[in-house]
């Protein structure tokens, strides 16, 4: 069994994980609940399924793009974990779990071709996203990256390739592009349970991180503002 801790948006989500499937998922979606739900949400799913961490094979979870506060929290705990238990960490990145769970629970929604594209969109703040663009296949057409949304955004892609938009950046996607072969999808949730098929790969590849050493892929730096009163020397 593999423990995976997706917590890139503001859904706060773990999932138990056979090679199978998903044995049990514990999710929470009050926004900004990841410092004070995660480690209850795991305790009540290891409690629930009579499993201790020693009986886990490894510790996933989701390194981003995304929240900045919700990665940081999501990897100390995967990597608290893994470290106290002496089991191997594997870092999934954010938007191949999306495509991941997009392509198992939409594929009766749509008539999927082999021309499809797919692009997992997260919502990065103000105009701009993070997001990647696979092939059916599950390659990776275009690298992960942090980019402002304009009319030409995906218009280098051939007319006959559908291209599937989804997540939670879709809305503010759909509210510029206007090519008549994009589908907008604003229904995909991102979860834990999106995370067992690329989690088992790099198990049976033995892909892991560096437990002490692993950072979550943010893409843009952390940017905070001073508070009035320091401003005003106040």
């Amino acid at each position: 069994m593999i423990l995976c801790i997706e917590t890139a948006t503001t859904l706060c989500s773990v999932a138990l994980c056979n090679s199978s499937g998903i044995i049990g998922l514990k999710e929470n979606a009050e926004g900004r609940s990841h410092a004070s739900q995660l480690t209850i949400l795991i305790q009540e799913l290891l409690e629930e399924y009579n499993t201790k961490i020693n009986d886990i094979e490894a510790v996933a979870v989701s390194k981003g793009p995304g929240s900045y506060t919700g990665l940081r929290i999501g990897v100390s705990v995967a990597k608290g974990i893994a470290y106290a238990s002496s089991k191997p960490l594997i870092g999934i990145e954010t938007t191949l779990s999306m495509f991941r769970g997009f392509i198992n629970q939409a594929v009766k929604k749509y008539c999927f071709s082999d021309t499809d594209l797919f692009c997992p969109v997260l919502d990065a703040r103000r105009m701009e996203i993070y997001y990647s663009v696979f092939s059916f296949t599950g390659n990776k057409v275009k690298e992960t990256r942090a980019e402002i949304v304009d009319a030409s955004s995906f218009s280098e892609y051939p007319g006959s390739s559908v291209i599937y938009i989804f997540g939670e950046g879709a809305s503010k996607c759909k509210a510029i592009i206007k090519q008549k072969n994009v589908v907008f999808d604003e229904e995909y949730r991102i979860s834990a349970g999106s995370m067992h098929i690329p989690s088992y790969e790099s198990l049976l590849k033995s892909a892991f991180e560096d437990t002490a050493y692993f950072e979550p892929l943010y893409l843009k730096d952390f940017l905070t503002t001073k508070p009035v009163k320091n401003i005003l020397r106040k």
